[in-house]
């Protein structure tokens, strides 16, 4: 199912002679006395905004202040022009104090343009005149505001079947005011943008399929013809290649479901030889997770479709990269299967055999993530690689300590710190999290390799534990990092900014920044 799309273009005419339905501009709100008398708590116009301002007479921040603005981050103001411009309405987006000396932040652009494009949704037709610095960081600048304006907008297609009278459609075309429309580099952020974006909402529209549309075999069909369109390489194992090739831990995971487990891979082989590099993306792919045998509470559960994020980011991804083309290499692993109880299920107290040979003792079923993602990774590691970033949906643990927005991120430490400053560029934002060796050794079982969890059941620690029985899978001679999203992949609170309800597509715009980065820098 696919979410409605919208076209994005760039614009260099008078914003206030604009043929639009709206017109965006960003006002700040000023936290004290200004050189120019302002009292504390008034609006103060962005740059973008002046033609608008004259065609108003000097009273569109009194206007706009009457009507309840105060410039807040992310708040939308709408004002009838009556005339004054084109544009029909023009909507003041919030960006909070103006900072000193600089332009806004880029994620504070990217935020204000996707609530200011989702508030303005009924409307076809919309422009955004936004600050953008003329300096080394305007191309920076341009890719958040075409970001933002583009997620902002997107609206999951859904399931009703009667007209829904208030329900607005999405806005269908944003333009962006920039000084010269031709620019190539401008038009290099817009054409990034719309591929990047375009990548993200395809990871929502998975995650958002309800679950009994999205199983294994379906899933991986789905994503196995986007890829082919893309021009990637594609192999997809079935349940009988799965057993032919030892994948003991997505094999052990899916067994309790009618519908069986797959593994998909991808592949993208840069022109010529690129920088030498190979990148592995490995993402989890539970698409629904009951807990199996040791079952999950009733409540919330049906958020387990969700339970894919990691497998949707990382197929969205990599069709990006095949639009981006990188010059390095890059292949996906999606490991798939759903976790279901019946009397096929795997159960506490199996002892699996991975990929890699190692035992693996059971004790509990709803930590099957890590079993499918480790047959994953050892895969990934045998087929050769010099990075390995791994996502998932892994454990509750991740939201106790970082709470909904930020991911955790383990494994080599100088990556862990590269996946950190790619999510502070994107907007994404991880946090390096330690692997403990006495949280390995509550990992010991008496009967097998590793235990699947805490031999003893101690949920201390619980994040950590995820990351190091991944480290089990990974050879020594590649660098990795495990990014657990359980808390970003999904968002069940009002739509912020340019997240939605639903699923983010975190960490999809992660992901291409550190392929990028290992393209430039290796």
């Amino acid at each position: 199912m696919t979410s409605p799309s919208t076209t994005l273009s760039l614009v260099d005419t008078d914003p206030a002679e604009l043929a639009v339905d709206a017109i965006v501009i960003g006002v700040h709100s000023q936290t004290a006395e200004q050189e120019s008398g302002a009292p504390a708590g008034a609006l103060l116009l962005a740059s973008g905004a002046e033609s608008i301002a004259a065609a108003f007479d000097g009273k569109l921040t009194e206007t706009l202040a009457l009507l309840g603005a105060t410039g807040g981050a992310g708040e939308v103001i709408k004002l009838a022009t009556l005339g004054t411009v084109t544009a029909p309405v023009v909507a003041a987006v919030g960006l909070g104090p103006e900072p000193t000396g600089a332009a806004p932040a880029p994620e504070t652009l990217r935020r204000a343009a996707g609530a200011a494009v989702r508030a303005l949704a009924g409307a076809p037709r919309v422009a955004l005149t936004l600050p953008l610095p003329d300096d080394a960081d305007a191309p920076a600048a341009l890719r958040a505001v075409a970001e933002g304006a583009l997620l902002g907008g997107y609206r999951f297609a859904g399931y009703k079947t009667k007209p829904q009278p208030a329900r607005r459609e999405p806005v269908a075309e944003v333009l962006i005011a920039v000084p010269d429309a031709t620019d190539a580099t401008a038009q290099a952020e817009i054409a990034r943008a719309q591929a990047v974006a375009g990548a993200v909402r395809t990871s929502r529209d998975w995650v958002n399929t309800a679950p009994n549309e999205l199983r294994p075999p379906a899933f991986a069909e789905a994503v196995a013809t986007a890829a082919r369109e893309a021009g990637l390489g594609v192999e997809v194992l079935d349940e009988a290649a799965l057993a032919a090739g030892g994948y003991g831990g997505i094999l052990a995971v899916g067994q309790g479901s009618e519908a069986p487990p797959r593994l998909v891979k991808l592949t993208y082989t840069p022109e010529g030889v690129g920088n030498g590099k190979r990148v592995a993306l490995v993402g989890k792919g539970i698409t629904f997770d009951t807990g199996g045998i040791s079952i999950k509470p009733a409540q919330g559960m049906w958020e387990m479709k969700s339970d894919m994020a990691g497998a949707a980011a990382v197929g969205a991804a990599m069709l990006a990269v095949a639009a981006l083309k990188p010059a390095v290499a890059v292949t996906g692993y999606l490991p798939m299967a759903e976790n279901m109880p019946s009397g096929t299920s795997y159960r506490p107290g199996d002892v699996i055999s991975m990929y890699n040979g190692k035992k693996v003792e059971v004790l509990n079923t709803d930590a099957e993530g890590r079993m499918i993602l480790a047959d994953g990774i050892a895969r990934a590691c045998e087929d050769g690689a010099d990075y390995l970033f791994e996502t998932s949906t892994l454990t509750g643990g991740q939201v106790v300590a970082l709470g909904k927005k930020i991911a955790g991120v383990m494994g080599t430490p100088e990556l862990c710190e590269r996946v950190k400053a790619a999510g502070e560029a994107t907007g994404e934002p991880a946090w390096p999290m330690p692997l403990p060796e006495d949280v390995r050794k509550g990992m010991d079982s008496d009967v097998a390799d590793i235990s699947q969890v805490n031999a003893g059941m101690d949920r201390a620690g619980h994040m950590l534990q995820g990351g190091v029985f991944l480290r089990e899978f990974v050879t020594e001679d590649v660098a990795w990092a495990h990014i657990d999203i359980a808390g970003p992949g999904y968002h069940s609170g009002e739509p912020t900014g340019y997240w939605t309800k639903g699923g983010t597509g975190v960490p999809v715009r992660t992901l291409l920044h550190l392929v990028d980065d290992v393209a430039a820098n290796g």
